[in-house]
Order: structure tokens, then C-alpha cells, then sequence
């Protein structure tokens, strides 16, 4: 049985517009325009799955004036890669995605204040241990879910999954705003991982890219300047046409830009069932009106469950975060500049370390309101930082572990970059460059894999490192020495203890330390007595020593 099917596009300014698709032959069915500027038509479809184009007398400047274009529908959520068509999916006489049935929605899912969040890219994660060359998937990253449960992992950053153009990229250059990569899988692959996640206490935070298109996005060749800005305002940082988030339509009484990412976004949080947004380029959009106005949008859209908005914005600004700015938090690209430099041996500058370990200093109000990381997909791993400076095998590790060891006892959440947690050592490249699984089966590599999981461990069962409260009590810059002391209000007290010299320094004593009494020194799994608030250590080069109360 047949149901007559609506097919709309909004183009206010375009002259004609017509339907084609795999139902008429791909012959024109005419549209007409309503006063809200869209063009509408019916189809009379059965249930089954069609491929579909709209055909438009465009308004953008690159094309000769009101010349017919084919253009994908901005609004589709499938698309057909090798013929670029989008696909529209019936089932009882209504339009659908799929008809995935979600089983896990009911599950707990941690707070803000309790993530610890690992970076990944589906297509370089996962999949094909044995085959170096094979594409990673959604069904190789649930593969490595309960890896990653081992871990202490609770939060997956993914980076970008809307369909793009080819078959790998980063996916930071969208092509279409609600349909999914078609090389990691079908939505109901995507479905179905974040369900799994779900179901082992993990959230789903989504890379969400609205600061730009790619250069062929439908609605660039619709009318691009009703929904982008005409030129880059600046070309030195564009990666596409920029979203105009300041031109309101006053005609139709609409803000073009804000509608169709605010769409996506309720669409990526109803139909995915997603977390939370880290949004690309912040400081490129520009616009805190609209950024108040998509969190607001994103966290009445999620309900009850919790949803983390976190931008990129470099360098990061306090402002952009706090009680009155959009942001729930922002990546702390100071915090990753910093530690790199002192584990490194690049300089040692005591003030901007406390700067960096206590957010607070730098303006930020909360422990939710920056994300820590020591790399992500933007920079050079540690271990090739370290190799460019001759430091490689033990002592390259040894200063690795200090960083981490820094990365969860600091305020503000941690992130985890994939392949990070067993030093993978794959430098910066846009181009496939998978992880290598096989690091684990080395001692090194496990070891540091397993003083990540410990230190992750250590962070989930000792609230102390969840609160802001963080308080300096040593710091020695001769000796490059700096203590400090992370607690809150039940009694819960960690103690770190940080060498960055190249120094052993035996014997060495920390005064004014929090509490006299039995500590647990957790990187050596020893207890230790303080007397007269102080205590003695042996304290090795480029080392932590991490302290437990009780």
C-alpha cells in the first residue's frame, strides 16, 4: 500500500526547485514554494528504500545566476556514497532512519565531574590486529569496549562520524550534517556501539564540527550565503565555509544558520542517544549568543540524563566556560603545552605549572570546566615529543608516567588519546596510520598501561581528585620540586610529590606535608609514616610519588 510521502526543502531566495529520484525515473517532479520559503511536494511511496536529489535554480555566487544544480538534501540521513544520492527509508507509511530497538537507555551513566575520557577515530582504533591494512569499524571498536572497561575508561570522545567525502578521513571536513560515515557501518552499527557503551556505564560525547562545511555541502550550493558567510574572515584558520551565526532572515524571521545546527544537534541526541558535543573550533565561531542558545538546545533536548558541552577553543578562555559563559568546559590546551614542556626538559617554570595543575588560577571555576590531556589528534604523541629529544626506552617512559601521573591528580577532567595508555608511537598524520595493538605484548608498554589503569582506578575510588581544592605546600625550583595536596570534604587526601629535574634526589625531605600520620605511597605500593609534617623520600629524576591518606 502506497502513502503520499512529503519531500521539503527550505530556499527562500531560489526561484524553482524539483524532486528527482529512483521513484520517477529521475525525472523532475515540480515543488512549489509555501510562505515559510520552503518547497514541498508528495510522493506516493510504498514501504521500501529510495534514492533522491533535489534539483534547484541556485543562488550562490559560484554558479551562473539561477542555474539548475543537483543537490543532495541537507536534511538526509543515509547516503548512497558511490552515487552521492541520499536515501530515504519508509516503513508503515513513514519516514525512518532504521529500526534499531535501543536495550540499554535504562543503564546509569556517570557525572561530568566523574569522566575520564578516551579520544579515538573508529576507522585507526580498531579492527584487524591481523591485517595491519584493515578498516576499523563501530563492530571492532565494541570489540575493545570491555578493553576499555579494564581500563577505567567512562567517557568515548569520538571524533567526527557524519558522512564525508571518500572513504577515510578525520571528519572534520562534513559534507552532511545528519548522516553517518557509511565506511564504519550502518546507523544501526552506530546505534548499536553506543548502546554497548551504554550499557557498560560509558557516555557517548560526539565531535561535533559547526563551525564550517565542506566545500561541497548541500547547502553551499543552494544559496551559500543565506546559511555561510560570503568570504573566510580568516583565511588563516578556515577549513571551509563558515556558518554566518549573526545573519538573521528578517523576512522569514529566522536565524538560517542556528536553525539547521540546532536541528542536527536534537537530531544526534534523539536519534543516537548521545552525551554530550565537543564543539571543533569554538573561537572560529564566534558567537556566544548562538553557543548559549545550542547548549541550552542540546540539555532540554537530553532531559534527565547528563549532557557535557566542551569546546575547542585555542588558547582557551575562561570566559567561554564558568556561570556565565556557554560552555560546560573547554579542552585546557595550556594544561597539554605546559606538562609537555617540563616532561620533556624543555623549561621549568614553577608559576606556570601551579597555573596549569589548578585551573583556578587561570579564571576557570570548576573541576568540569577544562579537559586535561597530555596529546590529542592535533599533536605529536609523547613518545615521539620525547624521541625528537633523543629520550627513548626507560627514560622516556619514566617521564611519560610523570605526566600521567600529573594528568589525573590535576583539577579538571582527564582525556586519554587511543593508543596513548601503551605509548603508541605513530606520529602526526592525516593519512591511515592505525594503532599498534602489538605494543601490549611488551613490558614497558604494558607497565605503562597498567600505571594508567591504576592511576584511573586510584582517581574513580578517591574523590578527592574530583573536587577544585587543590593546595601547593612544597615547591623547591632549585631542586625543581613541587608538592601538592588534592582533598575534599569527607576525608578523602592525595598527596603528589613531583621531581622534574634529572636529578635522583635521595633522602629528600617534603615539609609541611598535609598530615602526620600513615600514608600509602601508590607508585611504589608501600605505607610510610609523616612526623612533625614532614617526610623523607628518596625522590628519582623525572619522577611522581603519589600519596593515599588512610
Amino acid at each position: 500500500m502506497a502513502n503520499k510521502i512529503e519531500f521539503r526543502l527550505l530556499a527562500p531566495y531560489n526561484k524553482e526547485a524539483a524532486l528527482i529520484g529512483c521513484f520517477s525515473d529521475w525525472e523532475d517532479i515540480p515543488m512549489e514554494k509555501d510562505n515559510k520559503g520552503y518547497f514541498r511536494t508528495q510522493v506516493e511511496l510504498e514501504d521500501g528504500t529510495y534514492q533522491y536529489k533535489f534539483r534547484v535554480r541556485s543562488k550562490s555566487w559560484f554558479f551562473e545566476p539561477d542555474e539548475w544544480v543537483d543537490v543532495v538534501d541537507p536534511y538526509a540521513t543515509d547516503i548512497d556514497n558511490p552515487t552521492q544520492n541520499g536515501i530515504i527509508r519508509i516503513k508503515d507509511g513513514i519516514k525512518i532512519v532504521d529500526t534499531y530497538v535501543w536495550k540499554h537507555d535504562d543503564k546509569p551513566l556517570p557525572t561530568d565531574r566523574e569522566l575520564v575520557i578516551y579520544e579515538l577515530h573508529v576507522a585507526d582504533f580498531s579492527g584487524g590486529e591481523d591485517d595491519p591494512h584493515a578498516r576499523g569499524q563501530y563492530k571492532h571498536v565494541i570489540e575493545k569496549l570491555d578493553y576499555l572497561c579494564e581500563l577505567g575508561i567512562n567517557a568515548i570522545e569520538l571524533m567526527p562520524v557524519k558522512e564525508y567525502p571518500g572513504d577515510y578521513s578525520w571528519g572534520y571536513n562534513p559534507r552532511y550534517f545528519f548522516a553517518t560515515e557509511s565506511s564504519y557501518g550502518t546507523t544501526e552499527d552506530l546505534k548499536h556501539f553506543i548502546d554497548e557503551c551504554h550499557a557498560r556505564g560509558i557516555r557517548l560525547i560526539m565531535d561535533g564540527i559547526y563551525n564550517h562545511s565542506e566545500s561541497s555541502s548541500p547547502l553551499t550550493q543552494i544559496d551559500h550565503d543565506y546559511w555561510y558567510h560570503h568570504e573566510p574572515r580568516d583565511p588563516d584558520n578556515n577549513w571551509g565555509p563558515e556558518f554566518n551565526y549573526e545573519f538573521y532572515d528578517e523576512k522569514f524571521e529566522r536565524k538560517p544558520a542556528w536553525e539547521f545546527i540546532g536541528d542536527a544537534v536534537r537530531f544526534w541526541i534523539e536519534e543516537y542517544h548521545i552525551d554530550g558535543v565537543r564543539y571543533d573550533a569554538a573561537r572560529q565561531i564566534d558567537n556566544y549568543d548562538f553557543m548559549h542558545w545550542i547548549v541550552d538546545t542540546s540539555k532540554k533536548t537530553a532531559g534527565e540524563k547528563p549532557f557535557y558541552n566542551v569546546a575547542e577553543h585555542i588558547p582557551e578562555t575562561p570566559t567561554i566556560t564558568n556561570f556565565e559563559g556557554p560552555m560546560d568546559g573547554c579542552w585546557h590546551y595550556s594544561f597539554y603545552y605546559t606538562i609537555k614542556a617540563h616532561i620533556c626538559g624543555d623549561t621549568f617554570e614553577i608559576e606556570q605549572l601551579k597555573d596549569v595543575l589548578d585551573c583556578k588560577r587561570q579564571g576557570f571555576l570548576g573541576a568540569t570546566n577544562v579537559v586535561n590531556y597530555l596529546t590529542n589528534h592535533d599533536h605529536e604523541r609523547i613518545m615521539v615529543e620525547l624521541a625528537n629529544r633523543d629520550i627513548f626506552e626507560e627514560a622516556a617512559f619514566k617521564r611519560f608516567r610523570l605526566g600521567v601521573a600529573l594528568l589525573m591528580t590535576a583539577v579538571g577532567v582527564p582525556m586519554i588519546w587511543m593508543g596513548e595508555e601503551f605509548a603508541d608511537y605513530h606520529t602526526l598524520d592525516p593519512e591511515p596510520s592505525k594503532i599498534d595493538w602489538g605494543l601490549l605484548g611488551n613490558d614497558a608498554n604494558r607497565s605503562l598501561y597498567d600505571y594508567f589503569r591504576g592511576l584511573i582506578h586510584l582517581r574513580k575510588n578517591n574523590h578527592a581528585l574530583y573536587t577544585e581544592q587543590i593546595d601547593f605546600f612544597h615547591e623547591n625550583p632549585e631542586a625543581k620540586v613541587l608538592a601538592y595536596t588534592r582533598w575534599n570534604d569527607e576525608g578523602s587526601r592525595v598527596v603528589v610529590v613531583a621531581n622534574f629535574s634529572g636529578e635522583y634526589l635521595a633522602g629528600y625531605q617534603v615539609p609541611n606535608f598535609p598530615a602526620n600520620g600513615t600514608w600509602h605511597e601508590w607508585t611504589g605500593d608501600y605505607d610510610i609514616e609523616s612526623g612533625d609534617d614532614n617526610i623523607l623520600i628518596d625522590l628519582p629524576e623525572y619522577e611522581a610519588k603519589v600519596f593515599v591518606w588512610g
